[in-house]
C-alpha cells in the first residue's frame, strides 16, 4: 500500500486498514482515497476488469463505486495489483434486502458495450489456489479438492433459463453501501462478468434458504423487487453448493488471523462434509 501510494503520488501516513478479506482495504488520512490490494499477480486480470467496470458503470449514470480517474491503474507493486477508489461516505443506515434486489435488477437490463471484455462467470477459477496455499489440514485439503471435482461436474449439467448479460458476481447486501445522500451504491466488481443472472441470485437465496441469514420478510422485499426466486428453479441445489464451497474456501485463507476465524471455517468444512446437516455459519 505505501509503494503504490508513492509510486501515485500519494501521502500514505496515518492510513487505516479497514478491511481484509479476498484483497486488503486501506483509508487514506490524506485524501478520500480508498486503497485495494490484491492478494497477488493472479489477480491483475480482475482488477483490470474492476477499472473497466466502474468506467461503463458511471457513464450509464449507475450508482457504482468509482476510481480515481487521474491516476493510472491498475498498477502491479511488488507482484500485488493496486487500485485507488474514491471514498463513500456512509450515511447512518444500511442497505436493506429489497434494495439489493432492485440494484440487480436495474443492473441486469443493462447492455454491455462491445468495447467492454467482460470473462464468463467461473466458480472454480480461484478455488484450487485456495486450496492449494491454506494453512488447514491435509484431510481438508483432500476432501475440498474431491468437492471440487463433484461441483464442476454437476456445474457442467446446468441448463439456464436465462440470456446472458453483465452479472456483478458477488451481489451480497454487504456489497451495496448507502451513501450521505442516501444513494445505494453498488461496490466491489472483482468478480464483475457477463453471464446468467442466476449467478447473482444465487447469493441472497442460499442466505436464506440453506443459512437462515435473513428473516422471511427481507428474503420476500429481495424477491418482489427482483421478480424472481431461484428456490424454485432446479439448478438451485447445485449453486447452493457451490456458493458455500466458495464461502467456505473464501474464509479458509485467513485461518491464521485469529481463533475466531479459524472457528468458523472449522463450522464451515464440517457442514460441507455434511451436506444435509443445518447450517449454524456465522455471517463474516
Amino acid at each position: 500500500m505505501a509503494a503504490a501510494c508513492r509510486a501515485a503520488g500519494l501521502d500514505d501516513r496515518g492510513a487505516e486498514l479497514i478491511r481484509l478479506g479476498e484483497n486488503a482495504l486501506f483509508r487514506l488520512a490524506s485524501a478520500p482515497v480508498i486503497v485495494r490490494v490484491a492478494r497477488g499477480k493472479e489477480w491483475l486480470p480482475k482488477a483490470r476488469v474492476e477499472v473497466d467496470v466502474s468506467r461503463w458503470l458511471g457513464n450509464e449514470g449507475f450508482p457504482a463505486a468509482q476510481i480515481v480517474e487521474d491516476l493510472e491503474q491498475p498498477r502491479l507493486i511488488d507482484g500485488h495489483p493496486v487500485t485507488f477508489w474514491h471514498l463513500i461516505v456512509e450515511g447512518g443506515r444500511k442497505a436493506t434486502y429489497g434494495e439489493l434486489g432492485g440494484v440487480l435488477r436495474d443492473l441486469h437490463s443493462l447492455t454491455v458495450p462491445d468495447r467492454l471484455s467482460l470473462p464468463s462467470f467461473n466458480p472454480f477459477g480461484k478455488q484450487d489456489l485456495r486450496v492449494d496455499r491454506a494453512v488447514i489440514p491435509d484431510d481438508d485439503k483432500v476432501f475440498l479438492r474431491k468437492r471440487w471435482h463433484e461441483l464442476r461436474k454437476k456445474y457442467t449439467e446446468l441448463s439456464f433459463e436465462t440470456s446472458k448479460g453483465p452479472v456483478h458476481g458477488d451481489a451480497h447486501v454487504q456489497n451495496l453501501m448507502v451513501d450521505e445522500q442516501g444513494r445505494v451504491i453498488l461496490i466491489d466488481f472483482e468478480a464483475f462478468c457477463y453471464d446468467h443472472p442466476e449467478w447473482d441470485l444465487m447469493v441472497t437465496a442460499v442466505e436464506h434458504h440453506s443459512l437462515g441469514w435473513q428473516t422471511d420478510e427481507q428474503y420476500a422485499d429481495f424477491v418482489a423487487a427482483y421478480g424472481r426466486d431461484l428456490y424454485d428453479w432446479p439448478g438451485y441445489e447445485t449453486l447452493r453448493g457451490i456458493q458455500e464451497y466458495g464461502m467456505t474456501t473464501w474464509l479458509m485463507q485467513n485461518v491464521q488471523e485469529n481463533e475466531e476465524t479459524a472457528a468458523e471455517y472449522r463450522r464451515r468444512i464440517a457442514g460441507l462434509r455434511n451436506d444435509d446437516a443445518p447450517r449454524d455459519w456465522r455471517p463474516w
